[in-house]
């Protein structure tokens, strides 16, 4: 390299996320990655095929699937799954339904979303050491208090308070039997920075991340997708207008934007032009109140 070159800000988030993919290879015999098919999934995806280029990626790739997700990402999920030949583990909300575990949410704002946590936690159980998780600290508060390698105890649980120290990015892998550690390799990355990844790698995203025709319904400022889940009111007319997902999740509660946005250029500029983040702008179940999210993830949520 010579003396005069300057990495891009891309590139030392790159290199940071392929850091912490090789470390845990190296330090955890039973790591997984949760791909879900979105945006960050799909750039926690690419950097694992390059920190171990020339060979298959030596963890299997889960999926917490409540049953309500978009259909365009869920076949973008295992199409992109058979591409890189890599294992598919589907931990099912339905099934822990089925088995008593979880009970379905009643009223306005029913998800399945909340109803998660039971379902990763059993699929994690004395089965997985590391997780690798694409949550990003520009999100929102309770994500970025996270460390890059995030402590869970025995029980699953996250205390903000008992977190280990990262200094020059070392970092403490050591567990006692029953616990585990979530890890995060986009923690420094921003919403801005995973788009522009996106274009500089050329990476395939399923087509609900660009601007298309759908029928929504407005809910307390959210567009809701019509579909099979949702029960509407008679005050929630139905519209076919030009909309674009910040993020994907449950449809239940994770609501459009209207976007003309068809280009991936198109998008970033109009994200660096909105002041909002995507999941207060986008996600139901985020707006209860600032302490929602850390008090689910004290329980054990991603």
């Amino acid at each position: 390299m010579r003396p005069d070159y300057q990495m891009s800000q891309l590139d030392v988030l790159e290199a940071e996320g392929i850091h912490i993919m090789r470390e845990v290879a190296a330090e955890f015999e039973r790591p997984a990655l949760l791909f879900s098919g979105g945006k960050d999934s799909i750039v926690m995806l690419a950097l694992a095929e390059r920190a171990f280029a020339l060979a298959r990626i030596p963890f299997p790739v889960m999926h917490v699937d409540t049953g309500h997700n978009f259909r365009e990402v869920l076949d973008f999920r295992d199409r992109r799954v058979d591409e890189l030949g890599v294992r598919l583990i589907v931990a099912s909300v339905q099934d822990s339904i089925d088995a008593g575990k979880v009970a379905e949410e009643t009223g306005r704002w029913a998800s399945r979303n909340r109803l998660q946590t039971t379902t990763l936690l059993d699929a994690i159980d004395n089965r997985f050491e590391a997780v690798f998780g694409g949550a990003r600290r520009d999100e929102e508060k309770a994500r970025a208090k996270e460390r890059v390698f995030s402590f869970r105890d025995e029980f699953g649980q996250w205390d903000p308070k008992n977190q280990r120290p990262e200094l020059w990015n070392v970092y403490n892998t050591r567990i006692r039997r029953g616990e585990h550690i979530r890890v995060f390799p986009l923690s420094n990355w921003t919403e801005l920075d995973v788009w522009h990844y996106i274009d500089r790698e050329q990476l395939e995203i399923p087509s609900i991340y660009f601007a298309h025709q759908r029928t929504v319904f407005e809910r307390d400022g959210i567009l809701l997708s019509d579909n099979e889940f949702i029960t509407r009111g008679d005050d929630e007319p139905l519209q076919d207008i030009s909309v674009r997902y910040r993020t994907v999740g449950d449809m239940t509660c994770t609501g459009a934007v209207e976007s003309t946005a068809a280009t991936i250029s198109e998008v970033i500029a109009e994200i660096a032009a909105t002041r909002i983040t995507e999941r207060g702008q986008t996600r139901a179940d985020d707006r209860t109140s600032e302490a929602a999210m850390e008090d689910r993830k004290r329980e054990g949520y991603f």
